[in-house]
């Protein structure tokens, strides 16, 4: 039972609560969990259709949203009168909440109402206690959660399930028009098999670590108890769960141990599958031979397959026992899935099907996956996705020039061994981030600002190529594309040396002659392949001595917050690549984070760090010596991120 509102906390686990500077009037959805506390934040999603359109947010959020989350309330940015304007988002929580509910039924659930003052950013919450409330009760107590999510994934984990079907249904070749009632009366029949007796659910673990791996898990339709209200069912601690299958909680097919930095992802979680299994063979005391029915048809008819794939992310308490997180959540989240793409296809089902694909997503700043369904007879850069992606990056407050919900950065579900590396999965032998964990860089009261995702280090020697004394720069570029291809910008192959000489011949930069040569490339050269091969922008900084680098510590620093991308420093004929800076400002102290391309050794992380590879440079050190000769010209490249989603 919640709390009464006089000793209601509010817990706020999202990073963000406000999703950015918004207008008025803007409304954002507040996303809990039944399984948590009452009134625990845990994602909020912004209203994209005005007014508001409640039919198309309720069909977004039950696309977008994984079963064990639901709206809890709402945030509106308002004006001075807080009470009043929470008192607007509740009503508008609570018409999205019947919406999204099958029976459309008087919801007396208590709701969370939040306004936001559009001048001052200061935020209020109130509780609504029953859906006839003309009176909101005030919040006094709001936590913001540091480790939320832990909070999270220490104690819950997800639900996978595929399942592939082929539709087939029948229509009058005279009456095109009945094919929609056919076509959804098939639909309304497999929702029945779901909760057959016969039906048989198989879950299993879908680690691959080493040790003792638990059986599946064998869930019978005769057994399920459908419709209970998950967020009531007992919970019991594992050692409490005994033998029968019934009482076999998700914990069962979890892992008993991790480190923290596994456990605080979704990426990472515990993943349980579920397969779904229709036994049209049950066993029966009389024996008989195999029938088969003929049903004539009384006119001509015509015979249309639809191509389904369903695939259903759930998240679930690990102590929710398995029959229950299958019955509850499982298999509603197939029913919602099934009406969604029964919805997308209606429109076009006597021409070519969409073809449609569902894909999970775990953007930065949402603690929980999102679904998304993309029809894939448009690509990625035609106007139709692009404008489907900006949708969603809007509703999530996600920037506009990152490509975080492109198909390359759905969330990989069939393995989970605890690695951080995808090495094996890319192909790749190069190190990958190879600065994570080396040592501070001394300023004592600077901000480090950093690059922005994942790299590899290119250097002189590798792929048995000798670069050695002339090709830094190409191994700086490499590096710089090997950043924007991890970050789904590309999907280009890093080039090797003659690649990047050939493309400077071929814009007219340079002689025929230049390809297949040992000569020199700088910033210029740089930005010319950066912009003909990924259509990338670069600023170029140009410092007459490296005595004024400095100086520009701070513009260094925002382009760190802002681009995130990786520099390259041209010095004479030498080139590094940096990936931060760490700036005191009050005394003006500062250290450059340096990547050193020069490196001939080995793959060795262990040796490049200690080496001195790739670390913190001083501006000026203990003995007043600077790693930037002052007597030499700098020029700095500057890649700026494409604007793209």
């Amino acid at each position: 039972m919640a709390p009464s509102s006089e000793t209601a906390t509010v817990r706020v686990l999202c990073p963000k609560l406000v999703l950015s500077a918004n207008q008025p009037g803007t409304l954002q959805w507040l996303i809990g969990s039944p399984f948590f506390p009452p009134f625990t934040v845990v994602s909020t999603f912004r209203c994209v259709h005005q007014s508001p359109d409640f039919e198309q947010e309720s069909d977004d959020l039950r696309k977008l949203l994984p079963k064990g989350f639901e709206v809890i309330g709402a945030l509106i940015i308002g004006d001075s009168d807080a009470e009043k304007s929470a008192l607007e988002a509740v009503k508008a929580a609570r018409r999205l909440r019947k919406h999204l509910s099958e029976g459309g039924e008087l919801d007396d659930e208590k709701i969370v109402g939040a306004s936001c003052d559009a001048r001052t950013g200061t935020i209020q919450f109130f509780i609504s206690k029953t859906e006839n409330s003309t009176k909101l009760e005030p919040v006094a107590s709001v936590v913001y959660e540091d480790k939320s999510g832990k909070y999270l994934w220490e104690n819950g984990c997800l639900l996978h399930c595929e399942l592939p079907i082929k539709l087939p249904f029948y229509f009058p070749a005279s009456s095109p028009s009945d094919s929609k009632e056919m076509f959804s009366d098939a639909i309304d029949s497999v929702i029945t098999q779901f909760k057959e007796p016969n039906v048989v659910y198989i879950a299993e673990t879908l680690k691959k670590a080493s040790g003792d791996v638990p059986k599946p898990v064998v869930l019978r339709g005769k057994d399920f108890g459908f419709g209970a209200d998950a967020s009531n069912i007992n919970r019991l601690p594992a050692a409490e769960q005994g033998s029968d299958v019934k009482m076999l909680l998700c914990s069962h097919l979890c892992m008993n141990s991790k480190t923290a930095a596994v456990v605080n992802s979704a990426e990472n979680a515990d993943k349980i599958h579920v397969s779904v299994l229709l036994n049209r063979s049950e066993k029966s005391p009389a024996s008989g031979a195999p029938v088969a029915e003929y049903f004539p048809a009384m006119e001509e008819a015509r015979l249309i397959v639809v191509d389904l794939s369903l695939d259903v992310l759930t998240y679930a308490p690990k102590e929710l026992p398995l029959m229950h997180a299958v019955s509850n959540l499982v298999i509603p989240a197939l029913v919602d899935q099934l009406h969604s793409l029964k919805k997308i296809i209606l429109p076009y089902l006597l021409m070519e099907h969409p073809k449609l694909h569902i894909y999970h997503f775990n953007p930065p700043g949402v603690l929980h996956p999102i679904t998304t369904i993309y029809e894939l007879n448009y690509g990625e850069t035609e106007m139709k996705q692009v404008d489907v992606r900006k949708s969603l990056h809007l509703r999530l407050g996600l920037p506009l020039d990152r490509p975080l919900l492109r198909t390359a950065n759905a969330l990989d579900l069939s393995v989970n061994d605890g690695s951080r590396s995808n090495i094996k999965k890319r192909g790749s032998t190069l190190l990958k981030d190879v600065h994570i964990g080396i040592p501070s860089s001394g300023v004592s009261e600077g901000v480090a600002s950093l690059i922005q995702g994942s790299y590899e280090y290119y250097h002189y020697l590798q792929d048995g190529f000798d670069d050695s004394g002339w090709g830094c720069a190409y191994r700086s570029l490499q590096t710089i594309i090997s950043w924007f291809r991890l970050q789904h910008y590309t999907s280009i192959s890093v080039p090797p040396h003659r690649e990047i000489q050939q493309t400077l011949v071929e814009i007219g930069d340079k002689d025929p002659s230049f390809t297949g040569s040992r000569e020199w490339i700088g910033a210029i050269e740089l930005s010319f392949v950066l912009d003909k091969l990924l259509g990338v922008s670069c600023k170029i900084m140009n410092f007459r001595s490296g005595s004024e680098l400095p100086e520009k510590c701070r513009e260094l620093a925002m382009h760190f917050e802002t681009q995130g991308t990786p520099i390259m420093i041209g010095g004479g004929v030498l080139a590094y690549t940096l990936l931060g800076v760490d700036y005191d400002e009050g005394s003006g102290d500062c250290a450059f984070l340096i990547l050193d391309p020069h490196y001939t050794g080995s793959e060795d992380h262990k040796k490049i760090v200690n080496g001195g590879w790739c670390g913190w440079k001083k501006a000026v050190d203990s003995k007043g010596k600077s790693f930037f000769l002052h007597n030499k010209f700098y020029n700095l490249l500057l890649p700026q991120r494409p604007n793209m989603v």
